[in-house]
């Protein structure tokens, strides 16, 4: 696989998305977590998006309940969840495992192109991955990495027309 475009998910609604509708666009794909000491992350990535969204970027949020068992929810619960406490617009998947053998297939490859600081795995809830407008992973963020933090690298990858 040599771009994001590939691959497709399930979304919380239960309906199929395929990433070749995001051709052209940058993303921001992130492991999630309802219960995690990092979830007010939500609101900051809920206005990256409101700020970025008419540029061309795309936020897409991917719950993970592999990490302290903190996002044990359905996805009727998670929906729920992110709308009523941080007003979420960016459309989330359904809940996956990010590492291990039934990891997603996104993830698999994500990981594959960007490696972690020591081991490739993802370490926990709120690992960032930034994908440019050609469906390359460019940047790889901590899950301690606020979101805010990343509007400079979002801002270079708007200004990058794709091909």
């Amino acid at each position: 696989m040599d771009n994001i475009y590939q691959f497709e998910a399930e979304r919380l609604d239960g309906s199929m998305q395929s990433f070749a509708d995001y051709k052209g666009k940058v993303l921001l794909i992130v492991n999630t977590a309802s219960k995690c000491g990092l979830t007010p992350q939500y609101e900051g990535l809920e206005q990256l998006y409101q700020t970025y969204k008419d540029q061309g970027l795309v936020i897409i949020g991917f719950p993970c309940n592999q990490f302290g068992h903190q996002e044990p929810g359905d996805a009727s619960e998670i929906g729920q969840f992110c709308q009523k406490n941080y007003g979420v617009s960016f459309p989330m998947m359904a809940k996956v495992d990010v590492n291990g053998s039934d990891a997603h297939p996104i993830y698999k490859w994500m990981k594959e192109q960007k490696g972690g600081v020591l081991l490739d795995a993802i370490k926990w809830n709120f690992s960032k991955f930034l994908i440019n407008r050609e469906g390359q992973v460019v940047e790889r963020y901590a899950p301690t990495t606020e979101p805010k933090a990343l509007a400079d690298d979002i801002e270079a990858q708007l200004a990058q027309k794709s091909v």
